[in-house]
């Protein structure tokens, strides 16, 4: 009798493995015909010329636009089946709208979390996020977030990336980076003129996950930014500065996590009854989380301290803590939270607005100067190919 059981237990776990891997696959086809329902977004086909593995020069005698998008979270699955179509119609809308030269994702692209999308098949939201933005016609590239690739999914950080650099998605950037540098995804974006003169840099992390003693990620232990990738950092400044005959570049700097300077920014503003400080000017926005606000990385590392040294990056743009949107100037550095697209990991957060949208970054032609605006998804010049929902504003 308890031998019948345990069978009729196996077969029941088989059926609905089967049954459910049979919906996800459906559900992907559909999700991606689909998108055959938007219109392309009319954005431009800048000169790129990519000059080292995840190393480009974009050349342009115009200004540029650059789009942060983040933590867009498609589950991929068949329970997160409504979030992700609302995730992907506000990524289209807002694109069409905008029109960037390039977009970067700054991490958590999916949420293959199985009691919240269905699915332990990171893969499927990573096909549904390159399908979508190769049918845009927009350039983009992306870095990882804590959540793109969990301990348990189908698919570890290699095996993404080289999907996302498989040279299918004629639009993707994205490249692993140097084999001699922690993570997958640092990359160099130049913006160059007609006389060869670099305007602007973006120089792109992967920040990685968890620390060891938290690889299910349930503690919320984050990892830093590795040495070898603060050396590379350091190079590539060094790098650009030749490139450009001597003079230093402006740049910005783009990952998922938040530097632990977020956090001492904030405490520092705050302790000081939030006022701004000798260290800190308050630009924009709110802190959104719950104590203890900025989920960065619980060790240390040497990026900002580089940064001042090296004296060419002037913004730090992250994703990660969903209800966080503000501008903090620390130190003479531009702290950023990127607006969150999320519609399925935080409990809740498909009925509020106010964090969701985008971070434009326009850049002078001139003197490569960067504006940075904040853009939120439900205004009128977003038209989503379906219906917005209603949120709390």
């Amino acid at each position: 009798m308890k031998k019948k059981i345990i069978i009729s237990i196996l077969v029941s776990i088989i059926l609905i493995s089967v049954l459910t891997l049979s919906v996800n696959v459906a559900i992907l086809k559909t999700t991606v015909k689909s998108f055959n329902d938007f219109p392309e977004s009319g954005c431009a086909e800048p000169e790129i010329e990519n000059y080292d593995n995840g190393c480009y020069n974009i050349t342009t005698d115009k200004d540029f636009k650059v789009m942060q998008l983040t933590d867009v979270h498609v589950g991929g699955g068949w329970m997160s089946y409504k979030e992700d179509k609302m995730a992907l119609n506000a990524v289209a809308a807002i694109i069409t709208a905008e029109k960037p030269d390039l977009v970067v994702l700054s991490g958590d692209l999916t949420f293959p979390v199985p009691f919240f999308a269905g699915t332990f098949n990171n893969k499927t939201g990573a096909i549904e996020i390159a399908e979508l933005m190769e049918k845009l016609g927009v350039y983009w590239t992306m870095t990882f977030g804590n959540h793109d690739t969990e301990v348990y999914n189908y698919f570890n950080r290699e095996k993404i990336s080289e999907f996302y650099s498989s040279g299918k998605y004629p639009h993707c950037l994205y490249q692993p980076g140097p084999e001699n540098v922690d993570g997958y995804g640092n990359q160099l974006f130049n913006i160059k003129n007609s006389k060869g003169d670099v305007i602007r840099s973006f120089i792109l992390f992967d920040s990685h996950a968890y620390t060891p003693d938290d690889f299910l990620g349930i503690l919320w232990h984050y990892d830093n930014i590795h040495q070898n990738q603060v050396d590379w950092y350091s190079e590539k400044i060094d790098e650009i500065k030749e490139m450009n005959g001597g003079k230093v570049a402006p740049t910005s700097v783009i990952l998922h996590i938040p530097l632990v300077e977020y956090r001492d920014a904030w405490y520092e503003y705050t302790d000081n009854g939030m006022k701004d400080t000798q260290n800190v000017k308050y630009i924009i926005g709110v802190i959104g989380e719950e104590d203890p606000y900025i989920l960065c990385g619980v060790g240390e590392d040497d990026l900002f301290e580089t940064i001042i040294e090296k004296g060419s990056t002037d913004s730090v743009f992250c994703g990660h803590d969903h209800l966080n949107n503000t501008v903090l100037n620390y130190k003479g550095i531009n702290l950023v939270y990127g607006y969150s697209i999320d519609y399925l990991a935080y409990s809740g957060i498909d009925k509020i607005g106010s964090q969701r949208g985008c971070v434009v970054m326009n850049i002078s032609a001139e003197d490569g100067s960067q504006e940075i605006i904040h853009e939120n998804y439900y205004q009128d010049k977003y038209k989503p190919f379906y219906e917005k929902e209603e949120v709390t504003m």
